[in-house]
């Protein structure tokens, strides 16, 4: 199977921010990335995985409302 590798500039987009972010999870190795030459790589694969492990699920709470007395 093939992973997409992707410029700093994709993995921006796809995050939504500026090029500075990415650019700062690879240098404190929060994320996998490829070294080719001197051009840095993301794979798409460890972008998803990075994306699943950093979302927060909302709370549900059953039967209880705000300004509620329990």
């Amino acid at each position: 199977m093939k992973d997409r590798l992707m410029s700093i500039p994709e993995v921006a987009s796809y995050l939504g921010t500026t090029e500075r972010f990415p650019r700062r999870l690879i240098a404190e190795r929060r994320i996998v990335f490829v070294k080719v030459g001197r051009h840095v790589r993301i794979p798409e694969r460890a972008l998803a995985d990075f994306v699943a492990a950093n979302t927060v699920q909302p709370v549900v709470s059953v039967g209880r409302r705000f300004g509620a007395v329990a």
